[in-house]
């Protein structure tokens, strides 16, 4: 396996992880990260008011937010906000969680495990099941919620400034430097330390902020953002994904934003620096990304419009590439969305993440943040007006200048090729056939090439299963998220395509090994085939051949397992109850080959650590040849 590790992965990541792991075990990381730190000062705050770079906003402007949303929206706001000064918070746009007022930030609300905040952050275990997931520590301390109480301030009127302030000051106090598992991530400081300079400049001139307080919250930044920096081959070599776009461009924010606090400029320039490498390495060319995951696609849009605002209103500009690689994301997702909804397949790793929420749009809805990236780039919105628009005035209320160099983007009709990530789609006007066929040269998190996702009108019938959580400790519920018979797609008895290792370790990848696509007057037509199950036949290969008949609601789809494994073959398809009577199945095998149909109770996850039971069908035969003709019951 350890060849395995190699092949995929590489000799950097490999050495890295060993001397990550020697370097935990000796103690070296409690050296460079010392949890005795002595205060410095840097500038005064009314310094700071006098000198302080452009924002996003400036505090009399964003004045149409307040007449977008109708009455019953503004009553959500404000309800949201009564709830977290309650204590009350919506973890993962999931589930709510009742705090109480005097939370002390290090306790688990799933199970009541209290983390020391007292250990240092490197012998902080972050996955075991005395402790469960760490993400349920997290998801508060990244301060998301700060955006629900200024958009109440702003929209209703309601004052929870000193609230604010007061939330951070208590973290700063709860979570001594270095120390806790709120010190553990760099991704997580990063959206921390973003958030909490939303609020300052918010509050920057509402006689709020006392100089104490000003010099507590700057410390803990300059603390923050010096671990970050210190780690952050952490996340450029052994995890290489949305968490090094995030740390790098937090680097090149508080950079640019509080110059005084690197004085070598070290962070901006080497966060400017990465952030660009980053995006060319993540996001192909075609605008898909390398996580293979919708929702943390959409966390990389909410970076790069920061980025490209914030750099430009400063008389900054980044390399053509970023901006390039920011419109054809853009191009992708919205080829891939449900016009009517917002939302788009439930296909890759979704944690529930949304750093910067702006809105009261559903979490699925893809539109806010979709729409305030295209304006930046074309200068048109993408969506005609609705509450999406919002995240549009907050972003982009002081803007002197924005990149509208762009044609603007329209939904295209027919069959559509995204072959770098390996993505093909036929859309019609009443349908959208979403099929995964792609090679991986980055590390996958699922086992689901060649899954199909079916949309008819503005109902996603035929479902991906989602992830549910990272750190499930159920291992056959935990298997069937990650593995592929939570998938649209094809299994040998009970194995997965790939097999499974530690934890976000897959071994023996799959790999595209062919694709032909072809449109006539009457059809489209997808013929993919993928190298799979090489662990049990190291020449395997399974092909899927998908076949649209025009302006129908009917579709073909061929499954042929090329090998000589003697395995039962699974076709599986997944639907919700609601859908399932909307669809109908006619299945052909190869003659004197035996056949059933069995229809269990799956599972579907839209949100992170939330499923609920649905229909999973399947078809077996010892044979090799599964032909299923799927059509819309109207």
């Amino acid at each position: 396996m350890l060849l395995q590790i190699l092949n995929n992965m590489g000799f950097r990541y490999v050495g890295y992880r060993v001397l990550h792991l020697i370097r935990t075990k000796l103690g070296w990381y409690e050296i460079v990260f010392p949890k005795v730190v002595q205060p410095k000062f840097f500038i005064n705050y009314s310094q700071w008011l006098d000198t302080k770079k452009i924002f996003f906003f400036d505090n009399d402007e964003v004045k149409e937010i307040d007449l977008l949303l109708p009455e019953d929206e503004k009553r959500k706001v404000s309800e949201t906000a009564s709830k977290i000064k309650e204590g009350i918070f919506l973890f993962f746009n999931s589930e709510e969680f009742s705090l109480g007022k005097n939370y002390n930030w290090v306790t688990n609300p799933s199970n009541g495990y209290v983390y020391p905040s007292n250990l240092h952050w490197s012998k902080i275990n972050d996955y075991d099941n005395k402790s469960g997931d760490i993400k349920y520590v997290w998801e508060k301390s990244r301060f998301s919620f700060l955006y629900d109480l200024i958009r109440d301030e702003k929209i209703n009127g309601n004052k929870h400034g000193d609230f604010v302030l007061l939330q951070i000051a208590d973290w700063i106090d709860a979570n001594p430097i270095n120390q806790g598992p709120n010190w553990k991530c760099s991704q997580e400081i990063s959206i921390r330390v973003l958030n909490w300079i939303f609020a300052l400049y918010f509050y920057s001139e509402k006689g709020l902020i006392n100089e104490e307080l000003w010099q507590k919250i700057l410390n803990s930044i300059f603390q923050q953002i010096t671990h970050v920096h210190r780690h952050i081959d952490f996340s450029k070599i052994a995890v290489r994904n949305n968490h090094a776009i995030t740390e790098t461009l937090a680097l090149y924010i508080v950079g640019l934003l509080f110059p005084w606090l690197d004085e070598k400029g070290e962070w901006k320039k080497n966060g400017k620096k990465w952030f660009e490498q980053e995006i060319e390495y993540q996001i192909y060319s075609d605008g898909t990304f390398l996580q293979f995951s919708m929702n943390y696609h959409r966390v990389v849009i909410q970076l790069l419009t920061k980025a490209i605002l914030i750099s430009e209103l400063n008389g900054e500009y980044f390399k053509d590439v970023v901006y390039e690689r920011a419109y054809n994301s853009i191009n992708f997702l919205f080829q891939c969305q449900n016009s009517e909804k917002g939302d788009l397949p439930n296909y890759g790793s979704n944690d529930g993440a949304l750093f910067f929420p702006l809105n009261n749009c559903n979490y699925r809805d893809f539109r806010p943040q979709l729409n305030v990236l295209h304006y930046v780039l074309t200068g048109k919105y993408l969506y005609n007006n609705g509450i999406w628009i919002e995240d549009a005035l907050w972003l982009t209320g002081s803007s002197r200048f924005v990149s509208k160099n762009y044609k603007p983007i329209e939904k295209q009709l027919g069959l559509l090729s995204f072959e770098k990530g390996g993505y093909y789609l036929i859309r019609e006007n009443e349908s959208l056939t979403f099929l995964r066929a792609g090679s991986h040269k980055d590390r996958p998190l699922q086992a689901d090439n060649l899954h199909l996702d079916l949309w008819y009108k503005s109902d996603n019938i035929l479902i991906d299963g989602g992830s549910y959580k990272y750190n499930e400790l159920d291992k056959d519920l935990a298997g069937y998220f990650i593995g592929t018979q939570s998938h649209n797609t094809v299994m040998l008895d009970n194995y997965d395509q790939m097999l499974k290792g530690g934890r976000f370790i897959w071994f023996y990848w799959t790999q595209l090994s062919k694709i032909k696509v072809e449109e006539t007057d009457q059809y489209f037509r997808i013929d993919a085939t993928i190298s799979a199950f090489r662990y049990l036949d190291k020449k395997c290969k399974h092909q899927r051949v998908i076949k649209k008949q025009k302006n129908t609601d009917k579709w073909v789809i061929e499954d042929y397992i090329h090998s000589n494994q003697k395995s039962e073959m699974k076709q599986i398809w997944h639907t919700r109850f609601q859908h399932y009577q909307l669809i109908d199945f006619d299945i052909e095998v190869e003659n004197k080959c035996t056949f059933s149909t069995s229809s269990v109770k799956g599972w579907y996850s839209p949100l992170y650590g939330y499923k609920e039971p649905t229909e999973q069908i399947i078809f077996s035969t010892n044979g090799k040849f599964i032909k299923t003709t799927i059509s819309i019951q109207k």
